[in-house]
């Protein structure tokens, strides 16, 4: 029994942790992105001078881009809609990558979770309640023997 308690508590946490990084991150757009670039160290920052106005009117939007400034290398997200950037160095670039590895597996696993979940749902459920249900139809009598 030990096992199976196992495995029931090791799937309750993935399922806690899916749903964990599915509330931190609805669909993965940029409030996912956002997130995790915050909690990777990323800060933000609003365009100040014409040339960080110019780089920033020149970078793609919500994407996480390697930039080069004043013989600095650093790692910029834009957010066109709150008109700010997302900055961080190449260590907080890796954090990022990793949470964001993390994140869908927790998803990943979570998914197969809910599939197993929904697949041994409509494999039992197909014969009806077992109270007088899947036994009858599988030849033998609800109360174990056979007719």
């Amino acid at each position: 029994m030990k096992p199976k308690l196992h495995h029931y508590s090791l799937s309750l946490l993935v399922a806690a942790l899916g749903l964990a990084g599915l509330a931190g991150c609805a669909s993965m757009g940029s409030s996912g992105t956002k997130s995790l670039l915050s909690a990777a160290g990323f800060h933000t920052h609003a365009p100040a001078t014409p040339k960080q106005q110019e780089l920033y009117a020149a970078m793609p939007a919500y994407k996480v881009e390697r930039v080069t400034f004043n013989g600095k290398t650093f790692y910029a997200y834009k957010d066109e809609r709150d008109g700010v950037a997302y900055l961080g160095d190449a260590s907080n670039y890796q954090r990022y990558e990793a949470l964001a590895i993390q994140q869908r597996i927790a998803q990943d696993q979570y998914q197969a979770i809910e599939m197993e979940r929904s697949m041994a749902t409509g494999w039992y459920g197909a014969y009806g309640p077992y109270v007088g249900g899947a036994y009858r139809y599988g030849g033998m009598h609800h109360y174990g023997r056979y007719r």
